[in-house]
């Protein structure tokens, strides 16, 4: 009958419909979804340095607080960076497979919500701006 602190805790949605309060981490075994919120103040809290991707679904990546910017790789070579900013309030979708990353407009509190089995994380090899 306790609250969960979801800036300390992620929650977990199994499969045989448990939820459970668990550690926070960037993959799972077990086929269950997982919800993370997060203070964040700098781009190096969201690894803008690094590009991520979730092959087991698409996820969800809500700005609860602040701006942020999701930047979505070229899938051909030779493409172009898509660029989605986020105010407040609002959420998008980063399709299954897509790699990803944050940067920041301003301190935030996000919500990412997602399939985390087998998520990968690749360093980010252009040059920031």
């Amino acid at each position: 009958m306790n609250p969960i602190d979801l800036f300390a805790s992620g929650i977990t949605f199994h499969p045989d419909g448990g939820v459970r309060a668990t550690e926070r981490r960037m993959t799972t075994g077990d086929g269950s979804w997982h919800v993370g919120t997060f203070h964040v103040e700098t781009d190096a809290d969201v690894h803008a340095d690094h590009w991520e991707m979730h092959p087991a679904a698409e996820e969800a990546v809500c700005c609860l607080s602040g701006a942020l910017r999701i930047h979505l790789r070229p899938e051909e070579a030779g493409g172009e960076e898509e660029m989605v900013k986020l105010p407040a309030g609002t959420a998008f979708i980063v399709p299954r497979g897509r790699w990803h990353r944050l940067e920041l407009d301003a301190p935030s509190d996000i919500m990412s919500i997602t399939l985390r089995h087998g998520t990968r994380l690749e360093r980010r090899t252009s040059p920031q701006p």
